[in-house]
């Protein structure tokens, strides 16, 4: 896919993996609209990515949880580029305790974040994207997707989920023009638990490189769909 002037909207970016695709992608030419709950933080990513593509970025808060807030997300980004081309599904949270001491507000929380907001941002993008030359749904998930931690239980639920998910998906659209693809990083170095990032000390990948590979399975030739994607720190500390 051509990324230059595509209309993409990548959710969860106002920080970490989210801000690092939205950059890019607007590096390329694109044009993306940014989301994320919070409407101070909305209206400053789009200051602080406006240096990189002045017109090509907009903003609107949005609760992945929220089925509606979501289908104006949608409606939103076509609306402000003329049509939709791209849905990075990014939003993610991690909720970590053993099941017996998990509230069921954490459990659902998690779910809701990281796999229902799956489906309400694929159900209604999917119209918009068939109406053009070529769409792409591309899901950030984690290696937790495929190994299972104690503690993880409501994380790895919703990441294994993220894997079936878009597996079906793929199936379902490839004949309508639209690619689906997930990309499973492990370690990143973001806030992502609420740990702050370390810098260029830490052993972990950096946002920038999970960006990376969003932009080159985006840019690969219509004729080859790299669906499934795993990424690792090279060296993580030795156990």
């Amino acid at each position: 896919m051509q990324l230059e002037g595509r209309s993409a909207i990548v959710t969860g970016s106002t920080k970490g993996i989210g801000f690092a695709v939205s950059e890019a992608l607007l590096g390329q030419g694109a044009n993306v609209v940014v989301s994320a709950r919070n409407q101070a933080e909305v209206e400053g990513t789009v200051k602080a990515l406006s240096s990189k593509g002045s017109g090509r970025v907009a903003g609107r808060t949005c609760d992945v949880r929220v089925e509606d807030e979501v289908r104006e997300l949608v409606s939103y980004a076509v609306s402000e580029f003329g049509g939709l081309d791209i849905l990075v599904n990014n939003a993610g949270i991690g909720r970590f305790a053993r099941v017996e001491e998990m509230s069921a507000e954490h459990w659902r929380q998690t779910i809701e974040t990281n796999l229902n907001s799956l489906f309400y941002a694929s159900h209604y993008a999917i119209p918009h994207l068939k109406m053009g030359d070529g769409g792409f749904i591309l899901n950030i998930g984690s290696l937790a997707g495929k190994n299972a931690f104690p503690t993880g239980a409501a994380y790895n639920a919703s990441k294994f989920g993220l894997i079936g998910f878009s597996e079906a998906l793929m199936q379902e659209v490839r004949h309508d023009g639209i690619q689906v693809a997930y990309i499973m990083p492990g370690s990143v170095d973001t806030w992502f638990g609420g740990t702050p990032p370390v810098g260029e000390d830490s052993w972990k990948m950096k946002a920038e490189d999970v960006a990376q590979v969003v932009v080159e399975t985006l840019s690969r030739s219509a004729t080859c769909l790299t669906s499934r994607i795993e990424m690792r720190p090279p060296r993580p500390p030795k156990k």
